[in-house]
């Protein structure tokens, strides 16, 4: 039997006690700002505000994307340079989420060591992060499914981690193009998932696509829930 992809219901007029969340669709970000930057899980801002990681194959768009999501350019510093993100980089979204950049993973220079300390490191981060809320998964919408976006999500729903997949890159090809290339995509994670996790599909250079993604995280920040805390943690957050 196949593993359940983790989706959420994406309807604008959800109430929680009572409240009216409609107001919620078409959020804009507002405020973003630099947090922290590391590699060790227990020096991460204390887990009370919801989190979302964003990661992808080296030079997928993930920075362009995070700038245009969060309307401030140069927040996610870009490179030409595939990999040159090393680290876990949290932002903060108008003092209520956090946005982490993670390292992107399939750069070919990287050595075997590299690799594997980029393994632990952010699969422990992946696995013991109380407050992740979702793993946005990003794709180059250009190609055809890559084996090592198709096992990085596989690995994901072995794991029991919701994640969304955002295919990037929309505006360098025709429509009907990215279409089959999303197409293809599902069709192979069906072969391991019982269905596919919600898509959307972007454009960093045209900004198209970001307003679901955030409406989507508006809807999952109205039913968080802070976890407990031990009292272990070292990092508060700057506001």
């Amino acid at each position: 039997m196949g593993h359940k992809a983790f989706l959420w219901n994406r309807s604008c007029t959800n109430l929680v006690k009572g409240i009216d969340l409609t107001y919620l669709c078409s959020m804009e970000v507002k405020k973003a700002e630099f947090v922290c930057s590391n590699t060790r899980v227990d020096k991460l801002p204390a887990p009370t505000l919801p989190e979302y990681a964003f990661i992808g194959r080296s030079n997928v768009g993930k920075s362009s994307l995070i700038n245009a999501m969060t309307n401030k350019k140069g927040l996610a510093k870009t490179s030409q340079k595939p990999g040159k993100t090393q680290l876990i980089n949290h932002f903060i979204i108008d003092d209520t989420w956090y946005l982490v950049d993670l390292p992107g993973y399939g750069f070919a220079k990287a050595s075997k060591t590299s690799r594997n300390e980029w393994e632990k490191f952010i699969r422990r981060y992946l696995t013991h992060r109380d407050n992740l809320q979702c793993v946005f998964v990003l794709v180059d919408s250009r190609l055809e499914p890559q084996k090592i976006d198709l096992d990085f999500c596989y690995w994901l729903g072995e794991c029991g981690l919701p994640f969304m997949l955002v295919f990037t890159k929309a505006d360098k090809q025709s429509a009907v193009k990215s279409d089959a290339n999303v197409a293809k995509f599902k069709k192979s994670l069906l072969q391991w998932f019982e269905e596919v996790p919600q898509i959307f599909l972007t454009s960093a250079e045209k900004k198209m696509g970001h307003e679901p993604i955030l409406d989507t995280i508006a809807e999952v920040n109205s039913r968080f829930v802070r976890p407990e805390l031990d009292g272990n943690e070292q990092f508060q957050p700057r506001f």
